[in-house]
């Protein structure tokens, strides 16, 4: 999910190949990363928002448990080579992954932050080069369900200057991977069903 986002940069020409291992940063009242291990400064308010929904013809359950385990997403993100679940199961609030992106294998860390199955997924990422929070939404839609995102990123370092870039590619590479995802779980669905 949120490692979507994070890691799809990698595929888009090794815009955020992330190096060394990030911790989750701390917040200020105002949501502004006080901890910035990519220039050692405050960063202000560098931030874009990506959200939009799909709809997946798979029962809501089935959907929120793929996508609330990262372990998943190397699956249907061609941008992600594996994930490491940091935590015991089971697989809930307080949750972290290690993800590893790209062939420069950068690494970022996922922690659920919100944890209501199977309507509400929300989570923290951070990297070198962005940190990204927000989440997901899952409404039963006849036997289908309608996934939606909504993500704030703020990238680190000298991607803020990629500020208006971020939104316009984050969007599009946030589509193709849920996508992704739907594929699956339908063809999935439709193999069960033969």
């Amino acid at each position: 999910m949120r490692a979507v986002l994070i890691g799809a940069w990698t595929s888009a020409g090794s815009l955020s190949a992330r190096f060394g291992g990030p911790e989750l940063a701390e917040h200020d009242p105002h949501g502004r990363t006080l901890d910035d291990p990519g220039s050692g400064q405050k960063y202000p308010g560098t931030m874009a928002r990506i959200s939009g929904r799909i709809r997946i013809a798979v029962p809501v359950e089935r959907v929120f448990d793929a996508a609330a385990d990262s372990r998943n997403e190397p699956s249907f993100n061609p941008a992600m080579t594996g994930v490491e679940l940091l935590t015991p199961l089971p697989i809930g609030l307080g949750t972290r992954f290690r993800a590893r992106m790209g062939k420069a294998g950068g690494e970022m860390l996922v922690e659920l932050t919100e944890f209501e199955r199977p309507h509400r997924l929300s989570s923290r990422t951070a990297s070198s080069m962005m940190e990204t929070t927000g989440g997901l939404t899952f409404a039963a839609e006849g036997d289908g369900t309608v996934m939606s995102w909504d993500w704030q990123v703020r990238p680190k370092g000298w991607m803020r200057m990629l500020g208006p870039l971020v939104a316009a590619l984050g969007g599009r590479m946030e589509r193709r991977i849920w996508t992704g995802l739907k594929h699956q779980l339908e063809d999935a669905g439709s193999a069960r069903s033969a």
